[in-house]
Formats: structure tokens, sequence, C-alpha cells
């Protein structure tokens, strides 16, 4: 697919588009439909569609293999953290109350750093599935 101009111009012009919407959905997901999760595998199809149409070497340099492991983690423990720092405040794990003075500011703030880990860690997995899949046996 990588000597296709139209779909390689194609794809330059919608995965830039793809990943906004990601973080739009991310970001609109405490008012609305939407969140971690969605946003993770919008992101992670942008991420997937590069691989596709420019080729996986090429999306390894952009993104490369040992990152993806990083996401994962990084997105787990930020969801973690969120968890043991409303049982250290005083409340229950994920008890977003207690995260600020105000608890209808805590359930805003803890909502949005929980479903950004959850995002991050879907996004993470689905292009490790796709680096897992796509990648050339030796």
């Amino acid at each position: 697919m990588t000597d296709d101009v139209v779909l390689r111009v194609l794809a330059k012009q919608m995965i830039p588009f793809i990943l906004l919407f990601a973080l739009y959905v991310q970001f609109h997901g405490d008012y609305g439909p939407g969140g971690g999760f969605q946003a993770g595998v919008l992101f992670g199809a942008g991420f997937m569609l590069y691989g596709m149409v420019f080729g996986v070497t090429t999306l390894e340099r952009l993104f490369p293999g040992g990152a993806f492991r990083i996401g994962i983690a990084a997105g787990v423990l930020l969801y973690s953290a969120v968890g043991i720092a409303g049982v250290l405040l005083s409340g229950n794990f994920l008890d977003y109350n207690v995260l600020a003075a105000d608890p209808k500011a805590g359930q805003h703030m803890g909502i949005i750093v929980v479903e950004f880990g959850i995002g991050v860690t879907v996004a993470a997995v689905m292009i490790a599935a796709f680096y897992a899949f796509a990648r050339p046996k030796a």
C-alpha cells in the first residue's frame, strides 16, 4: 500500500483529524458520551492507519516498539494513583469527592485524570496488538 499516492495523501490529511477527534472525545467524556476507552480506540486507530499506509517500520520510528509498554504501565499507574490518592485523603478507592476542597471540583478532576489513564492504556494496547500482528515474522 505504500506505493498508492492517493491513499498516502488522504491518510496524511485524515490522521490529524482522527487524533484531534480522539482528544475531543477524551476531554468531552465527563460532559457527554465518550471518554477514555473510546478516545484510546480512536487514537490507536489513527496510529494503526498510519502503520498500514506508510509501513510498520515507519510507524516504529514515530512510535517505538518499547513506547507502548511505557504507555500501558503509565495509564494503569495513573488510574491507580487516583484511587490511592482517594484512600490517602480519607476516602474510598476512586472516591473523587476528597480530591479537592469542593466535592464537585474533585469529581471533575478525578474523572478527567482516570479517563486519561484509561485512554493512554487502551491506545497503547491497541498499538501493541497492531505491532504483534503487523510485524513481519522472522
